[in-house]
């Protein structure tokens, strides 16, 4: 589903907030995003940049998704992790929207936000980044790029991932091309972290079909629906980079990156700016979810796996909540050890009957009070690898972060009468027929 048929189907079903008048792109846009985060929202016109709008919002909600697949929010897991394991290579179209219009090379005349007072610069936060690993083939994934200038960016890469991988290795000048406004499947694809030789558009035609279309002045494809195409180079200079809001909400430090410059420029007419609120829902969305379907498939190999929850709660990164048919006494401990395999960035994980719904915290709260007694449930795992997005971990610069990991068992435990944990039920009635809406 491109941004296109997005708006469309957020209007019809009466979701899509739309506002009136012209908004600054500096700060004032960022100021409405958050009143309106989890919902999905479309600027029409914007202060100093005539012919653009702006969404945010577009995978603020597991719905999102799901429309865009084509299958309900239950779905959204095994759907995910099909695609994982059987890509399949989208066709190259001969022309595509995104190439409608030839833009001149000058940054300045995009509508980049500025989110926060204390940013280093104007940001694009939702661009997907594709590159080619001259050993590993095709590459997309996203990294923040804040504008240095008219021509040039300096790109957060993550050290000894895709990108930053595929840039050292040549050791010199990284063609890339940067996608703004890709369709939902592809920004789900782009946020995956799939074997090192899977091409993430693969995984996306596999989630739904997609065309690409190749680029104009670097060996490169790209969605042929996207809203914005900007071409150029990863380069070996590099620039301060920062401070900007990270996913826990805080400010992330500066540090130096390298510097991508722009050479092409084209976009659909009467273009869509996608921008994402930085530890808003939709930030959330991307990362927690795509670790889901692997925490489900590592959970599924010990024992029978029924859902996954990466919680907004946790950053939608340290937290997930697991729910398992248990068969066996050591089923809670077992998918718990699982879990962290899952997603090694994992720091606390609550394992769950059937009964629980994974998406309602006081549901898990519930369990948690009725079935787990610490002394007998509870497993922690002290000095493990972790994520630098804890502050509370053990960070000393060139290392891996280090924290201590906990699980909760709060599943009945074998042999106890399964009555005596479940709720009672009172039935339902017709409350209307009483005088009393619902």
């Amino acid at each position: 589903m491109d941004m296109r048929r997005f708006l469309l189907w957020a209007r019809g079903e009466g979701m899509l907030r739309e506002v009136e008048g012209a908004v600054d792109p500096h700060l004032e846009l960022a100021r409405l995003m958050s009143g309106l985060d989890g919902k999905p929202l479309l600027v029409p016109q914007l202060s100093g940049y005539p012919g653009w709008r702006v969404v945010s919002g577009v995978c603020a909600q597991r719905e999102h998704f799901a429309a865009a697949l084509g299958c309900g929010v239950g779905e959204l897991i095994p759907r995910m992790a099909e695609a994982l394991e059987r890509p399949k290579i989208p066709p190259l179209v001969d022309q595509g929207p995104c190439q409608a219009v030839i833009a001149a090379p000058d940054l300045s005349g995009l509508p980049i936000p500025r989110y926060h007072p204390d940013d280093g610069g104007p940001y694009i936060t939702a661009g997907v980044a594709v590159v080619k690993d001259p050993r590993l083939g095709r590459n997309i994934s996203f990294h923040r790029l804040m504008r240095l200038d008219e021509r040039r960016f300096a790109a957060r890469i993550v050290e000894g991932r895709g990108t930053h991988t595929a840039l050292t290795r040549g050791g010199a000048d990284l063609p890339v091309a940067i996608v703004v406004g890709a369709p939902i499947q592809v920004l789900l694809a782009a946020a995956m972290s799939p074997d090192q030789h899977v091409d993430e558009l693969s995984i996306a035609h596999a989630l739904a079909p997609i065309d690409l279309v190749s680029c104009h002045t670097v060996d490169l494809e790209v969605p042929a629906d996207a809203e914005l195409i900007l071409e150029g180079r990863i380069t070996q200079a590099v620039a301060c980079e920062g401070p900007f809001p990270d996913l826990t909400g805080t400010m992330d430090r500066v540090r130096e990156q390298p510097v991508i410059e722009v050479d092409h420029i084209t976009h659909r007419c009467d273009p869509v700016f996608h921008a994402l609120l930085p530890a808003g829902m939709e930030h959330k969305n991307l990362m927690g979810m795509p670790r889901e379907p692997t925490i489900f498939s590592e959970v599924n190999r010990v024992c029978n796996c029924t859902g996954v929850y990466v919680t907004p709660g946790g950053m939608s990164w340290l937290h997930a909540v697991v729910r398992i048919d248990k068969r066996r006494a050591d089923d809670g401990r077992r998918a718990i050890e699982a879990a962290f395999r899952g997603h090694s960035s994992l720091k606390h994980v609550v394992v769950v009957d059937g009964d629980v719904d994974v998406y309602d915290s006081g549901d898990v709260e519930w369990a948690i009070a009725t079935r787990f007694q610490a002394d007998r449930d509870l497993v922690v795992l002290r000095d493990q690898p972790s994520s630098s997005l804890d502050p509370s971990a053990s960070q000393l610069p060139g290392e891996k972060a280090r924290t201590a990991k906990m699980g909760l068992d709060a599943t009945i435990a074998m042999g106890e009468r399964r009555s005596d944990y479940e709720r009672v039920s009172y039935g339902s009635i017709e409350t209307a027929a009483h005088g009393a809406e619902d």
